[in-house]
């Protein structure tokens, strides 16, 4: 169960880490980047607590934009200690090898009002593949708060992999899920 905690929190690190805009600023403390992977079919919730975000962003110009993120593998969580001592191992994140995982925005699309789907590539353990996120925001007063959700395949990323490959005990699909708090967004 530990390893299969360990995959979720990979996948999710890569995809939920989060950028601050160059006037805009993420608030940590009121944000969140997170993970569910499935291990037997049991969902696994885990997050990352370490991660740095570059937004620059305009929602009255979203192609003009630019969004970047750096997640420290090692601080993954499932909040367990065992599981937790696993996810560094070079079956998961390989974080002696492979510190951080990053993503780097190649586009950014309206898609409605307050949502956007924002493109881009996601590398970790040295393995890049594209993604898109969709990307809510919600604004209450001068608070903006970015939400979403995505779905990354465990292996295409090299994560839990020798015995730990076997999707039968660990899916190979991983929700990356996200809250983060901004300040500095214009008004939608």
């Amino acid at each position: 169960m530990t390893r299969a905690l360990i995959l979720p929190a990979l996948l999710a690190s890569t995809l939920l880490a989060a950028p601050a805009f160059a006037q805009q600023k993420v608030v940590p403390a009121q944000s969140e980047i997170g993970f569910t992977s499935h291990q037997m079919g049991v969902p696994v919730d885990g997050k990352f607590r370490s991660w740095d975000a570059q937004i620059s962003f305009d929602p009255k110009k979203p192609e003009a934009g630019k969004v970047s993120f750096t997640i420290d593998t090692g601080s993954a969580t499932f909040g367990v200690p065992e599981t937790d001592a696993e996810v560094p191992k070079a079956p998961w994140f390989n974080v002696a090898k492979f510190p951080k995982a990053t993503f780097q925005s190649t586009a950014i699309k309206a898609t409605g009002k307050g949502q956007y789907a924002v493109s881009g590539q996601l590398t970790v353990k040295g393995a890049s593949q594209p993604v898109v996120v969709p990307v809510t925001l919600k604004q209450t007063g001068g608070s903006t708060t970015a939400t979403g959700t995505f779905t990354i395949k465990r292996l295409d990323f090299k994560i839990g992999e020798g015995e730990w490959a076997d999707t039968g005990v660990v899916a190979n699909n991983v929700e990356v899920h996200f809250k983060l708090a901004v300040t500095g967004v214009a008004a939608l």
